[in-house]
């Protein structure tokens, strides 16, 4: 087992990972069961593929399920209320712990709604997609989407545990696990080069779940990020804001899409990522060398690098309308993430809106 520690002074918590690890949840999670009883949020889906596992890695700790529309259309406002009112019918008291039990969906609606109820209650995560391995179950971010935008109303409210089982992954289908792989690649582009060459040289054997290089991947991402959240827990002194890579333009995608299964968060991101370098290379920031190989491995990894790729075929404006509610504004300004080349992400505070019009015409 390979334990990763996210370092946050008395709200430490361990990131396990490990293959098979759901079948002995037991051993890990039995810290956090109250009169012999978990609560596990999750969706049809995720419990009919993983759910038999968990409950008998249980044993005799019962696991009562709560059920999610799946898909990005659960976190809203009347999923979340319908959500607490069944926690509350269930009688969870602010000493007791929720499961999240799935995708980046779940993680998040669950964790914000363990963040308010009783004023704060505490959670686990059990992330059982790549892109929740890697990056969303991690950190502490929670929220739901509202009609303005994504992840606009929400709460920082660390989990007291992560248990990653790759094994997990097996169920997915291929599109899901390239989507998640986005958010793999985005670890090295931010500020591990080498992490970036290693995954050039490995992309099919992770993308086929050659175990050990599936491992590595999710180790290396993890604790890219466990480093980045304990620097800079709420995008204080910006560090943390660097896991934006992408995020800027992917969740203007998303929004022209409705935030559907047309573009799935990690095909957004993966999007954004290569505008975010093509727009480094305009602003005469990368070399044209590096954004080329950013694109091209996208591709090999099934990934849009492009705006033609994604499907959208909106206005520069159109986008920028969506960026113009972005949660990171500040002052009126909206702050880029941009790379001075492969692993040398930073932010830049200093790109107009309109400049950013003008260059997404160009991409279209």
């Amino acid at each position: 087992m390979t334990i990763l520690k996210v370092a946050l002074g008395a709200r430490s918590y361990d990131v396990r990972i490990e293959e098979g690890v759901l079948e002995r949840a037991r051993e890990h999670l039995a810290p956090f069961v109250r009169r012999n009883r978990l609560i596990v949020v999750t969706d049809a889906n995720v419990w009919a593929a993983q759910g038999s596992r968990l409950s008998v890695g249980l044993g005799p700790i019962e696991a009562a399920p709560i059920m999610l529309a799946p898909g990005e259309g659960s976190k809203s406002w009347p999923i979340l209320e319908e959500l607490i009112d069944r926690l509350l019918a269930l009688g969870v008291e602010r000493g007791d712990h929720i499961v999240a039990f799935g995708g980046g969906v779940v993680g998040d609606l669950a964790g914000f709604a363990a963040a308010i109820l009783n004023r704060g209650c505490g959670f686990v995560q059990i992330p059982t997609t790549l892109l929740a391995q890697v990056d969303s179950s991690v950190g502490g971010k929670t929220g739901i989407n509202v009609a303005a935008g994504k992840n606009l109303v929400g709460a920082f409210h660390q989990p007291s545990l992560v248990l990653i089982d790759p094994s997990c992954l097996r169920s997915l289908d291929p599109r899901h696990i390239r989507a998640g792989y986005a958010e793999i690649a985005k670890y090295a582009l931010i500020e591990d080069a080498g992490f970036f060459a290693w995954l050039e040289a490995n992309l099919h054997a992770i993308l086929a779940g050659e175990p050990e290089a599936r491992r590595h991947a999710i180790v290396a991402s993890v604790a890219g990020k466990a480093r980045i959240v304990a620097a800079d827990e709420r995008e204080a002194t910006g560090r943390r804001a660097l896991l934006n890579l992408g995020h800027t333009f992917g969740h203007a995608l998303e929004a022209e899409t409705g935030f559907s299964d047309r573009l799935l968060h990690g095909e957004a991101i993966a999007a954004g990522m290569a505008l975010a370098f093509d727009l480094s290379i305009e602003r005469g920031l990368c070399t044209p060398e590096d954004a080329n190989r950013v694109r091209t491995h996208l591709a090999a990894a099934g990934l849009p690098s492009s705006l033609g790729e994604a499907g959208i075929v909106a206005s520069g404006r159109s986008l920028v309308r969506h960026m113009a509610t972005d949660k990171k504004k500040e002052g009126g300004r909206l702050p880029f993430i941009l790379a001075h080349g492969i692993g040398q992400a930073f932010v830049d505070e200093n790109v107009e809106l309109a400049d950013v019009e003008s260059f997404l015409d160009r991409q279209a």
